[in-house]
């Protein structure tokens, strides 16, 4: 919780919380500690142990009133209140099951020819369809231990040139990472995604650094694929009933777009790495 309320704090600028600009040079960037106690109704000494993590269990109104002056989303502030109350190993944070059921994997098959991929919280790749798996050209080739989205993203040769808004779908990718892992904490198959990640990818430590926290619900992808050219794809999240933090995630476009024409094409598309 300490790094997350530092992260927050250093982009808040004094007069974007209220206060009064001043002359001269802030060594701190964003608010200082007791500016944000201060414009939260606590002491201080408080604040402080907060962020050192000596002070557990905050109350809601606290952090209410802190969230307020850091000017926390929704995202934000729901993860907030998940780093302050949560146990150090929560009772599910083991890691789930990967098994798809049979209801799901069906389900991916109806939704065809649209892509359609099952994530686990980690965003594992447990199933797709056709058309999903040929979405990720080259990840086919991986072991299917290691068919990760999030690892394809940062670590696959064809990461990189598969997203044309690579930086977008790189830094949704690690916010909401941040998020599973308020939600999840010590969780061991999050804890080693994360860990390779940063140790592999200097653009994922950098971004992680940024604590940025934002569940994935839907948004966009511009896909420069190899096989059908570009496309730019909307996608909608979905949570998988019984399945501890298992998504379904399908794409689409409006019929009659080249968007869409483009889309069709994959299930027929012949796609290497």
């Amino acid at each position: 919780m300490g790094e997350f309320l530092k992260a927050r704090r250093s982009r808040i600028s004094p007069q974007e919380a209220g206060l009064p600009a001043t002359t001269g040079r802030r060594r701190t960037p964003g608010l200082r500690r007791e500016e944000v106690a201060m414009l939260a109704g606590v002491s201080i000494e408080y604040y402080t142990r907060l962020e050192q993590g000596k002070q557990s269990n905050p109350s809601p109104p606290v952090l209410e009133a802190i969230a307020e002056v850091l000017r926390l989303d929704e995202d934000e502030r729901g993860h907030l209140f998940e780093l302050a109350n949560a146990p150090t190993v929560k009772p599910n944070a083991a890691r789930p099951p990967q098994q798809v059921r049979a209801e799901v994997r069906r389900l991916l098959e109806i939704v065809r020819p649209y892509p359609a991929y099952a994530l686990s919280r980690a965003n594992d790749l447990l199933a797709a369809n056709e058309a999903g798996m040929r979405l990720l050209p080259g990840i086919e080739e991986w072991p299917v231990a290691l068919r990760n989205t999030a690892r394809y993203t940062f670590l696959h040769p064809q990461g990189k040139r598969v997203y044309g808004n690579w930086d977008e779908v790189a830094a949704a990718t690690v916010a909401h990472l941040r998020a599973v892992a308020g939600t999840y904490p010590n969780a061991p198959d999050v804890v080693s995604l994360v860990g390779e990640l940063v140790v592999k990818s200097q653009e994922f430590a950098t971004l992680w650094e940024r604590y940025d926290v934002r569940k994935r619900t839907n948004g966009r992808k511009c896909f420069q694929h190899p096989a059908v050219g570009p496309m730019t794809l909307s996608y909608e999240v979905l949570t998988v009933a019984r399945s501890e933090g298992h998504r379904l995630v399908v794409y689409q476009a409006e019929p009659g777009t080249p968007d869409h024409d483009a889309m069709l094409l994959l299930e027929m598309a012949e796609v290497s790495g």
